[in-house]
């Protein structure tokens, strides 16, 4: 591997695709966070038009870590 795959270039804005309207949204709101037990879990976004009408759930930031 190169240095390149290892270490790929970030974008320094957020680009997310949104989980209501499938778009891809440069201002993506947290939405959710899915755990997984044998994996990462996935954390769902919004963009700023689709927000105001979902149901926002426990996000990471919320998540209780065990130690």
């Amino acid at each position: 591997m190169t240095p390149e795959e290892l270490f790929p270039d970030i974008s320094p804005d957020p680009i997310a695709y949104c989980c209501d309207c499938a778009r891809l949204t440069r201002a993506p709101i947290t939405i959710r966070h899915i755990g997984s037990t044998n994996r990462p879990g996935t954390t769902l976004y919004a963009c700023p038009d689709c927000f105001p009408r979902l149901d926002p759930g426990p996000t990471p930031a919320d998540m209780v870590r065990k130690k």
